[in-house]
C-alpha cells in the first residue's frame, strides 16, 4: 500500500496556525466592540438575541428561585406560627384579665350595695359569703363563713343586693346554716307593693314561692313585686322579696295560684348581710289619772257601784230605806224576846 493511501482526514487537516487565528479573532472582537461602542450597529442584535434566550434565562433561575422562595416560606411559616402562639397567649392572659377584672366589678357593686342596704337598714348587720351550697337535693340551704363566733344567732334574716334570701337555721362556731325562702319548710309574711295586700309567702322547694290565702279576685298580677311586711318580727319592713311570675284563677277555688320568683339569688351573688333580728318596741299606754272619776285621792280606783242599786228609781215622797237597817232589827229581836 502507498504513502498516497494514507492521507489524513478532511477534518483533521490542518489550517491557519493558532497564532494567526487569535490574532484574526481579536481584531475581530476589537472592531465589533468599537463599531458597537461608535455606531450601536449592534443593539438591534442584542435585543433581539436577549427575547430569544429570556427562557432559557427563566429556565435557568427557576431552581434558584424555588430553593429561595421555599426558604422564605418555611421561615416565614416558622415566624407566624411563633407569632401566633405568643398572639394566642396575650389572648389568653387579656382574657382571665378581663374575666378577673369583670368579677372585681361584679363584687364590687355587689358590697356596694350591701352597705347601702346595711345604711338604709336600722338593724346590726355582719357581711358574709356564700361558701358552698348543701347537698341535700330535698331541702334549699346554703353554708355561710360565719358563725356563732361572730356573735350569729338562729333566725337571723339574710339578704344580699337584690333582697331577702332566707333565714339562719343553724349556727356553728365558724359556720352558719341558712335557709332559702323557696325551701317547702319556710313562710314569710309579706305584702304587695302595689296594691297592699297582705299575704304570707310559702316556699314550694323548686326554685320558687308561692302567695298562699288571697281571694280569687286579688289585686294581684304578673310583675308586681312583693316586699316583707315586718309583722314577724323578723325580717324589716320594705325588703324586696319577690315578684310575681303567674296568677291563676279559678271559680272553682276560692283563693288565687300566684306564683312568685325571688329577687334574690345565691346564683348570682356571693356576698350577703345577716342582719339582727327586730327587736319588739311596745308602747305602754297612757293612762289619764286627772280625768278619771273612779281614782280616788290615794291613787286607787273605787269599785263602780251595782247597776241594780245606781238605777232603781226612787218613789214619790218615799225616803230612801238604809241598807244596814235589817241588822239591827235581827240583832233586837232576841234581846227583847227575854225580857
Amino acid at each position: 500500500m502507498s504513502a498516497h493511501d494514507h492521507q489524513t482526514p478532511p477534518f483533521f487537516k490542518r489550517g491557519l496556525p493558532p497564532g494567526a487565528r487569535l490574532t484574526i479573532y481579536l481584531a475581530l472582537s476589537f472592531g465589533l466592540l468599537v463599531g458597537d461602542l461608535r455606531l450601536h450597529y449592534l443593539e438591534t442584535l442584542r435585543q433581539a438575541l436577549s427575547v430569544l434566550t429570556y427562557p432559557l434565562q427563566i429556565a435557568a433561575a427557576t431552581p434558584a428561585d424555588f430553593v429561595h422562595n421555599a426558604s422564605d416560606y418555611f421561615s416565614g411559616l416558622v415566624s407566624l406560627q411563633r407569632e401566633n402562639a405568643q398572639l394566642k397567649s396575650q389572648q389568653l392572659n387579656m382574657a382571665s384579665k378581663v374575666l378577673f377584672n369583670e368579677q372585681l366589678r361584679r363584687e364590687n357593686a355587689e358590697l356596694r350595695g350591701l352597705l347601702d342596704m346595711a345604711d338604709a337598714l336600722k338593724v346590726r348587720a355582719t357581711a358574709a359569703e356564700i361558701i358552698f351550697t348543701a347537698r341535700d337535693p330535698f331541702s334549699r340551704k346554703v353554708i355561710l363563713n360565719k358563725g356563732s363566733r361572730q356573735d350569729i344567732e338562729p333566725g337571723s334574716p339574710v339578704v344580699d343586693p337584690l333582697g331577702v334570701i332566707g333565714q339562719v337555721t343553724r349556727v356553728f362556731p365558724l359556720h352558719a346554716e341558712v335557709t332559702l325562702l323557696s325551701d317547702k319548710e319556710q313562710a314569710i309574711p309579706v305584702i304587695v307593693e302595689r296594691s297592699g295586700l297582705r299575704a304570707v309567702m310559702f316556699g314550694t322547694g323548686n326554685g320558687l314561692m308561692e302567695l298562699k290565702f288571697l281571694a280569687a279576685n286579688a289585686e294581684v298580677k304578673p310583675n308586681d313585686r312583693i316586699l316583707t311586711s315586718g309583722l314577724d318580727g323578723v325580717f324589716a319592713p320594705g325588703l324586696p322579696v319577690a315578684s310575681v311570675i303567674k296568677v291563676t284563677r279559678d271559680s272553682a277555688e276560692s283563693f288565687a295560684r300566684i306564683l312568685c320568683k325571688p329577687i334574690g339569688s345565691v346564683e348570682r351573688n356571693g356576698a350577703v348581710l345577716i342582719l339582727s333580728r327586730l327587736e319588739p318596741h311596745l308602747e305602754r299606754p297612757v293612762d289619764d289619772e286627772s280625768n278619771d272619776p273612779r281614782r280616788a285621792s290615794g291613787g286607787r280606783i273605787r269599785p263602780n257601784k251595782p247597776a241594780t242599786e245606781a238605777s232603781a228609781p226612787l218613789a214619790a215622797g218615799s225616803a230612801p230605806v238604809p241598807a244596814q237597817s235589817a241588822v239591827p232589827q235581827a240583832v233586837a229581836s232576841p234581846a227583847h224576846k227575854g225580857n
